[in-house]
């Protein structure tokens, strides 16, 4: 892959301190990029590419090189997303006329329905923990905070003690782009967390090791912060001790989080500001999740169906 890094920083400095993107996120952008470098210096022959000879013409040509290959629509939508993120920069600097990434249309994607867990099994992955342990309490706590608040896995993660406020029962998260957002907590997680915090977070810090006060609300067995991958691992662990057979991951709950909260009759708004959305098209995606299921609950159930 041709090293074109010194060329891509720049937007990446930018993303990182202007958007507050993610080192995940960035890691994206770059690779995204140096992908489609690559294609051009291959295709023009040429040790590095020039981006203000860059037309729609030959985005098309990548998009396409992309289907051979075998890449979704999914990952090619986000791949020239990218591209027209980092054109619109290169203009705004005045390095190109003109951006065009945005000629090039956006393949249409394949609608999926997000996967949630019905309430009984969220149930029984909830009580599911050891809570005569440490580490029990502390999983029961994030388990009961993941479905109480719909939180992504990294927010969760993000949490700090100073984060919680107990008089009003909510949780201060900081989600996407750094937006702060209160979400609601209920007696249920305000319960396992009050006996995490009691029995389990002290053994958990005791272990550590290092100067300095840990303000992190999760603690892994050494007692620093934990890290997004341990909380897949745990959620993992915990579905294949219960008797839910499909596939479960922190973000699984976060579908359930919202499915259950529209099959309760919450306001679609109010779902997408309890889950961060920046548009509320993002959310409606479950509306269409709780027809799909009412449609097969008819069906079933009707006489005449």
């Amino acid at each position: 892959m041709v090293k074109t890094l010194g060329t891509i920083q720049p937007f990446l400095d930018h993303l990182a301190a202007e958007r507050h993107y993610s080192p995940h996120t960035l890691r994206s952008y770059e690779l995204d990029l140096r992908q489609f470098a690559g294609f051009w210096t291959e295709e023009q022959n040429s040790p590095e590419p020039r981006w203000e000879a860059v037309d729609a013409r030959l985005l098309r040509r990548y998009l396409g090189f992309l289907q051979e290959r075998g890449y979704s629509r999914r990952s090619i939508a986000r791949k020239l997303a990218s591209l027209r993120s980092f054109y619109h920069f290169l203009g705004r600097e005045g390095r190109v006329a003109a951006n065009p990434a945005r000629l090039v249309a956006v393949p249409r994607q394949e609608r999926r329905l997000p996967e949630f867990l019905a309430e009984p099994e969220v149930n029984e992955l909830l009580v599911s923990p050891n809570s005569g342990t440490p580490l029990g309490l502390r999983d029961r706590a994030i388990l009961e905070t993941l479905y109480a608040t719909g939180a992504r896995v990294s927010e969760l993660c993000g949490l700090d003690l100073d984060h919680l406020d107990y008089s009003d029962g909510d949780v201060r998260v900081r989600g996407k782009g750094k937006k702060e957002r209160l979400i609601p907590l209920g007696s249920c997680a305000i319960g396992a967390l009050g006996d995490y915090l009691r029995c389990g977070r002290p053994v958990l810090l005791a272990r550590r090791r290092g100067p300095g006060r840990m303000k992190a609300l999760f603690l892994n067995r050494r007692g620093t912060r934990l890290s997004p991958r341990s909380v897949a691992r745990l959620v993992k662990r915990y579905v294949q001790k219960t008797a839910i057979v499909r596939r479960c991951t922190p973000h699984t709950i976060r579908h359930s989080f919202a499915t259950h909260l529209l099959d309760h009759g919450a306001d679609l708004r109010d779902v997408q500001e309890l889950l961060g959305h920046e548009n509320v098209s993002t959310t409606q995606i479950y509306t269409h999740v709780t027809r799909e299921r009412l449609r097969r609950v008819y069906e079933q159930a009707h006489p005449r169906a």
